[in-house]
């Protein structure tokens, strides 16, 4: 203890600073010098002007002109070499990239430079487009995530300075101003001050906090600065967490994408396999020249590379993936905008999720001789000079109902209870109704207590000098886009639910305002989990929507869990599937919208890539496609897959 107060007096210097956090561009639709400053997109340019040139000059100068070619077929098919290279060294597969440079070879090899340099190049944008797609969704994460501080006032021997929260250890001494986030868990040496938790305990209202309680790291600090005594090493903030998940969830790809990355080995092997039964069959059975056999089994291996179809999917995630985190929609994964598509019914939580853990008065009594505006002036008078959420809500009631606003004298707290102060003249109190119990109190006081809390209300008497003139009752406020919300999900033909560990009374007047289809109260954490997986079992798909360590294992039972940002907790957050970083649940239709629409133009994909394939392959065997026109329409059809993916970055 010596060695805090050591580093505590006097806090004389403060280093170092803090930015204001940058925001996230809300533009949609491909950004074009984003795109041009993509290595790939240059590359495949570079290819392009390099094919002209050869093209521009192969009537006049043939040795420069293969030079040239030479160089567009290295400038753009290098990179997609490397990776069918290595997936046949590494995994001993094929993939398209392979076919593809094994097409523009055996292309230049019967003297179709200009076909080979053709395909090489419009391979090489639409994989530089697909990369566009990952680079941009990449960017748009980067750009919400870095929306949160992830500093902490550290305060050593008359010093404070500003410091990592990965660089807080045990035994550190840290300052935390009014409304800030708590950076680490901690016990309160010094100070005093509300702190709103409701995500650990699902308490609507802040707690008080003194010296020798306890905090947690991203609760958030009332009107008091606290000096908090760290007590455990500080792991990677909560949104470094979310980085990290993120670059992990970089390998999780849809259930379809799985069975087409599958697809694709075996369906490369089979046209390497009918490609060489080309060469070697058709001058044998028919008398065709090695020549013309081998330019059939080129414009075949082009046809019949399933590129398109393996570009059918990922670019749309991808698409739909940036799009979201531009509204705020933080998802993990392409696998959950697939099963998002699919849901059926969301559930919500309660305090923190549907409501917005704000109080606002809701009841007011008054003793005989008292009258509501005189109650609410001196209450407010008293309150005003207190930040404590309970305090706010009796001076904004006081404000609307239109009571005249005064200044109180000499008010000061008394710790534990509540707040006393001279309003012209005379004493008037405020707090906790423990007092009742405490006095040969009307028995109707004791009763309406006791109705108010059943509706799960906060309650506090109001006192003047030592006579009960009054009780006032607050409760958990609505978010104002709850109904909203709500009424989204609906439209879109899904089911409402409300999980809440709250009382009955107050679950079920939460569910009239809002407009939900059901309601589970007085659930325990386990309790929500059983009825996930009922609803689950009744309807299929369900998003769960929760902020707090409580809603954690509902939210990993869900098809898709969903975890409030900026209000929710580590927990919650790491065990979500998509990321509300703005808190903004009226998004939450949105985003099935979208992902309905992701999933549509999946299907729209599919069905126009193996159509043009087919299509390919007839014409390739039925008639006598040329290799340019086999290069344009494979390759193009991989380019309008891609684009189409595309429109969803809008």
């Amino acid at each position: 203890m010596d060695a805090i107060n050591n580093r505590l007096n006097p806090v004389v210097q403060t280093k170092g600073h803090s930015a204001p956090p940058q925001q996230p561009g809300r533009k949609g639709g491909p950004n074009f010098k984003m795109m041009l400053r993509n290595k790939e997109m240059q590359a495949a340019l570079g290819s392009g002007v390099m094919m002209l040139a050869a093209w521009g000059i192969s009537g006049s100068n043939e040795l420069l002109s293969i030079l040239l070619y030479i160089a567009a077929y290295t400038i753009g098919g290098w990179a997609k070499a490397k990776e069918g290279v290595a997936t046949l060294v590494k995994e001993r597969d094929l993939d398209v990239n392979l076919l593809m440079i094994a097409a523009a070879m055996g292309a230049a090899a019967i003297g179709y430079w200009n076909e080979g340099a053709m395909l090489i190049f419009i391979f090489a944008l639409s994989g530089a487009l697909e990369s566009y797609t990952t680079e941009r969704s990449h960017k748009d994460i980067s750009s919400l995530i870095s929306l949160k501080p992830e500093t902490a006032l550290r305060i050593d021997r008359g010093t404070m300075e500003l410091v990592s929260t990965d660089e807080l250890a045990p035994g550190d001494l840290i300052l935390v101003k009014p409304g800030e986030l708590m950076p680490s868990d901690g016990k309160v040496y010094k100070g005093s001050s509300s702190v709103n938790q409701s995500y650990i305990t699902g308490e609507s209202t802040p707690v008080e906090k003194a010296s020798g309680d306890e905090v947690f790291a991203g609760t958030m600090n009332g009107e008091g600065a606290l000096y908090v005594e760290v007590t455990q090493l500080a792991e990677n903030s909560l949104f470094s967490k979310i980085i990290k998940l993120v670059e992990e969830a970089q390998n999780e790809v849809p259930a379809s994408q799985r069975f087409i990355e599958k697809f694709e080995g075996i369906y490369a092997k089979l046209i390497v396999a009918i490609t060489l039964v080309i060469i070697g069959a058709l001058p044998l059975l028919f008398g065709w020249t090695w020549g013309d056999s081998f330019y059939k089994a080129c414009v075949f291996l082009v046809v019949a590379s399933p590129c398109a179809l393996v570009a059918s999917i990922m670019p749309v995630m991808l698409s739909s993936i940036s799009s979201s985190a531009r509204r705020g929609l933080l998802f993990k994964g392409g696998a959950h905008v697939e099963n998002m598509a699919k849901t059926a019914v969301v559930a919500f939580d309660k305090t923190g999720t549907l409501t917005r853990g704000v109080p606002e008065v809701t009841d007011l009594y008054t003793a005989e001789g008292f009258d509501e505006m005189q109650l609410l002036t001196a209450s407010a008078a008293i309150e005003s000079q207190s930040m404590h959420p309970l305090a706010e809500a009796i001076v904004s009631k006081a404000r609307i109902a239109g009571a005249e606003m005064r200044e109180a004298d000499e008010v000061q707290s008394i710790t534990g209870w509540g707040l006393e102060g001279i309003v012209d003249g005379v004493k008037w109190s405020i707090g906790k109704t423990d007092v009742l119990d405490q006095r040969d109190t009307d028995s109707f006081w004791i009763q309406t207590r006791a109705v108010l809390e059943q509706e799960g209300k906060t309650v506090s008497v109001i006192i003047r000098e030592d006579e009960i003139a009054g009780m006032i009752a607050m409760r958990d406020t609505v978010r104002p886009q709850a109904l909203d919300a709500v009424k989204r999900l609906q439209q879109l033909g899904v089911k409402v639910a409300m999980l809440t560990g709250d009382r009955k009374g107050t679950a079920d007047v939460i569910a009239k305002e809002t407009g939900v289809d059901f309601v589970y109260a007085e659930l325990l954490p386990e309790q929500k989990v059983k009825q996930v997986r009922k609803l689950r079992e009744t309807y299929g798909h369900v998003v769960m929507v929760g902020d707090g360590v409580n809603d954690a294992p509902a939210l990993a039972a869900a098809t898709v869990g969903i975890g409030m940002g900026m209000s929710g907790s580590g927990t919650a957050i790491e065990v979500a599937d998509v990321v509300l970083m703005n808190d903004n649940i009226e998004e939450i239709a949105w985003s099935i919208k979208q992902s309905r629409r992701a999933a549509s133009v999946v299907k729209q994909n599919i069905v126009f890539a193996i159509s043009v394939i087919t299509l390919l392959i007839a014409g390739n065997f039925l008639t006598e496609i040329a290799l340019p026109f086999g290069v344009i329409g494979h390759e193009g059809s991989t380019i309008l897959v891609i684009l189409n993916g595309l429109r969803l970055l809008k």
